[in-house]
């Protein structure tokens, strides 16, 4: 069956591999994650009185831009508004609930926005569809959905081109009328090129809803390859997910991913083709937490060696009998190789080999030369005319552990 054509903004997506969540607002300053209000039922008027106190002192637009570039993304999505209803930007009188009437009296998105242009960083705004604090979502639904379009529109129109909008929210009334064609045509008329996401939830994983929508969601689970044929549009799929096991910061949250942990789950999304989207939850003062900012430039090290083949290769249909698989670019096949053992001594290492031979089925392609990505090392091969292929990955030297290592095969 045919497969439908790429459209060059979802191409281009794609090609991003690797952004960066961010999660901040008023349930910041609480630090018991971003559903705080809901879960310790919280009432309005109490809630409402952070806005008193927001103080991002910390939030430097270009600053953080900078650090993601670090960490080898290339998009930043960030939340303009969340359930609670609080936004990030001048909502241009729609509402009073924004940073604008805050103490500080700043728009964060037009910063944010001009700090991404200034590093080169792909700017996406994630805005919800539910909503806590305006009434009207419970009691005149048709009037929320103006509010919302008018909300989106404000940031489609004030802050240049951007890389999409990310909406979150449809799962909490599935029966309702959210007048999507709406929606979707607003964003079009003033960000034609702009990738539309929303967000289908845990328990809708990788599912295809509206037209208009240029890419599923994964939350918090394992993306699938998809199956484009028989489709009128090609849909990139997006995994997005928390450090820890919710979005907003977490003061007394002391269970976090490992660099290790990101880098398998990366190369994951990457093996069938989608981005991967990390989440951070800023402080109170909208600055990186310690912690996710170390783990993150780790990974960000080993991105730096590895980059030619996350970013633009894509997968390619070869098997083998464990975890290991392949991306292929226009010249060459790159060979994701797990669990190598060390090269060192028995009374210092605890997993030791030289030499481990990995094989490959479906590998269609004439290969040339195979050596290991990270340095350089030559690697010798067998190959035959039906596409079984076996090469000897050699250990690592002591004292490195690259957790997925790459060989690079010219073709």
């Amino acid at each position: 069956m045919l497969q439908p054509k790429i459209l060059p903004r979802i191409e281009n997506f794609e090609k991003l591999a690797y952004g960066l969540f961010l999660h901040y607002g008023l349930y910041s300053q609480l630090g018991r994650g971003e559903w705080v209000r809901y879960f310790e039922k919280i009432e309005k008027q109490e809630y409402s009185k952070l806005l008193k106190t927001f103080n991002p002192q910390d939030f430097d637009g270009r600053k953080i831009a900078k650090f993601a570039k670090d960490c080898g993304m290339r998009y930043i999505c960030l939340t303009t508004r969340h359930h609670d209803g609080f936004s990030l930007y001048d909502t241009k009188g729609l509402c009073d609930f924004d940073s604008i009437h805050s103490p500080c009296k700043r728009d964060l998105v037009e910063e944010f926005v001009a700090g991404c242009r200034a590093e080169g960083i792909v700017p996406f705004f994630y805005h919800t569809t539910l909503d806590w604090y305006q009434e009207n979502f419970e009691n005149n639904f048709s009037q929320y959905i103006d509010y919302l379009i008018a909300s989106v529109e404000i940031l489609c129109r004030n802050y240049g081109t951007i890389g999409g909008l990310w909406f979150d929210g449809n799962w909490s009334k599935p029966k309702a009328d959210w007048q999507e064609d709406r929606l979707y045509a607003t964003i079009r008329k003033y960000q034609p090129e702009a990738i539309i996401v929303n967000n289908t939830g845990l328990v809708a994983r990788g599912a295809v809803g509206h037209p208009e929508i240029d890419s599923v969601t994964y939350e918090q689970g394992s993306p699938e390859l998809r199956d484009q044929s028989g489709r009128e549009k090609y849909i990139a799929g997006e995994m997005c997910q928390t450090m820890n096991m919710h979005w907003g910061i977490g003061k007394y949250d002391f269970c976090y991913m490992s660099p290790k942990e990101i880098i398998e789950r990366l190369c994951a999304c990457r093996r069938v083709g989608a981005n991967y989207l990390l989440n951070v939850g800023l402080t109170s003062t909208g600055q990186i937490p310690e912690y996710e900012s170390a783990a993150l430039l780790r990974v960000g090290q080993w991105l730096a060696m590895h980059g030619e083949c996350l970013y633009n290769a894509r997968p390619y249909a070869a098997s083998s009998n464990n975890s290991d698989f392949v991306l292929k670019s226009p010249n060459h096949l790159y060979f994701f190789i797990s669990n190598l053992g060390v090269i060192g001594d028995i009374n210092v290492t605890s997993i030791i080999h030289k030499k481990y031979p990995r094989a490959f089925a479906g590998i269609n392609d004439k290969i040339k030369c195979m050596q290991w990505l990270d340095n350089g090392e030559r690697l010798t091969f067998t190959q035959n005319n039906d596409g079984l292929l076996c090469f000897d990955a050699t250990g690592y030297p002591y004292g490195t552990n690259l957790v997925v290592r790459i060989a690079k095969a010219e073709i």
